[in-house]
């Protein structure tokens, strides 16, 4: 049966292209798309997944990292208090305004901590030192600045709030869901250049806790001495900074739309391609039963044929998204695609799935073949 369904689609190699080709279409679209879908989303939660803090403690019903709300300082000390945390420090996320030697007015997203490298954030310092940011009136900023800053060197000033900054280092890979250029200082600085909103206060709390301290048990001791903010686990705090923006811009329906429109595409042409072989190979397939074949054998025929349609075009589709995902990570762009290995078998199992869906249509066809087709002329 093996050798029949093999013959049948070799029978005519342009036909049997015109199908792999529409199943390698339909895999590049759903892997690029979704992930492209997954690199933006990491973006999101980058700088939550790469610190080394356990919990997060935020303003009440924060939605996402970006879009902090202020609170006192004072509940810092709060938190250390608290049996089971190693250490806690208060960190400051705000959007400010940079002024260009061009003139022009541009927003950065500010991270503010006392000491950066305790929390691992940034991760990829490319630059300068961390340390030095104690020390005066500095800023580090991330290499994604360049395109909506332009170019900039180490040793350049750039004005924060209005306010003469020198650039003391740069970061990479710090690129956040707007694309807003991602910028780091000192605590006392950020707090220095926003007096009016940031004055004895923070948007965060980080905390790390005790060697065999439950996070559970901590998170539920903080919550109940700071009533008015919330604390998360790191995950699931990343969780839900990712998941408002798949609410709020319509993302996850688009990408579901681009998977539907996928497996529509490579689906109708497996399937007009498997019907119209199958309608040309009557004869073969009436010859099957006269031979003792059953509707069984002639659908596994069927379902061979699909089959091979599907991890040829599987690996083939896979080709391209490879290719953009090298271009992306060449290029330094802030764009990147995400192909989780878990990902990849979902689509490859999703393939064949659907080209034997496909083979459906020529299922039926089949199912209604009388034996004697073989014996006229």
């Amino acid at each position: 049966m093996v050798d029949l369904a093999l013959k049948m689609l070799l029978h005519d190699k342009v036909r049997l292209l015109t199908t792999v080709a529409g199943v390698a279409f339909s895999v590049t679209l759903v892997v690029v798309q979704v992930g492209l879908f997954f690199g933006i989303l990491s973006n999101a939660s980058v700088t939550i997944d790469r610190s080394n803090a356990d919990l997060w403690v935020t303003s009440k019903a924060a939605p996402n990292v970006d879009f902090a709300h202020p609170f006192p300082e004072s509940y810092v000390q709060r938190v250390r208090s608290v049996p089971g945390v190693a250490r806690a420090d208060g960190l400051i996320v705000g959007f400010m305004e940079v002024a260009l030697p061009t003139g022009v007015q541009e927003q950065a997203l500010v991270y503010a901590l006392e000491d950066f490298g305790r929390w691992g954030i940034p991760w990829n310092v490319v630059e300068g030192r961390l340390e030095d940011l104690r020390r005066g009136r500095y800023i580090f900023l991330d290499d994604s600045a360049k395109k909506r800053m332009g170019e900039f060197r180490v040793g350049e000033y750039r004005e924060v709030r209005g306010q003469r900054l020198k650039i003391m280092g740069r970061t990479k890979d710090a690129i956040s869901f707007t694309t807003t250029p991602v910028a780091f200082m000192d605590y006392d600085l950020a707090q220095e250049l926003a007096p009016d909103t940031l004055q004895g206060r923070c948007c965060y709390i980080l905390v790390k806790l005790a060697p065999g301290a439950s996070p559970e048990a901590v998170r539920r001791e903080i919550s109940r001495r700071l009533p008015h903010n919330d604390v998360h686990v790191r995950d699931r705090w990343g969780a839900l900074s990712r998941n408002y923006w798949v609410a709020s811009t319509g993302l996850g329906f688009n990408m579901f739309l681009t998977v539907f429109l996928g497996c529509l595409v490579g689906g109708v042409v497996v399937a007009q391609t498997l019907y119209t072989s199958t309608m040309e190979h009557l004869k073969e397939f009436g010859t099957v039963k006269a031979i003792g074949g059953s509707n069984l054998d002639i659908y596994r025929i069927l379902g061979r044929q699909a089959a091979i349609a599907a991890v040829l075009g599987f690996g083939l589709g896979l080709i391209p998204p490879y290719a953009v995902q090298a271009v992306l990570e060449a290029t330094a762009s802030t764009l990147k695609v995400l192909i989780p290995g878990t990902f990849l078998v979902a689509v490859f199992f999703g393939t064949v799935a659907m080209c034997l869906l496909a083979a459906m249509l020529s299922f039926r066809k089949v199912a209604s073949i009388d034996p004697a087709l073989v014996f006229r002329g």
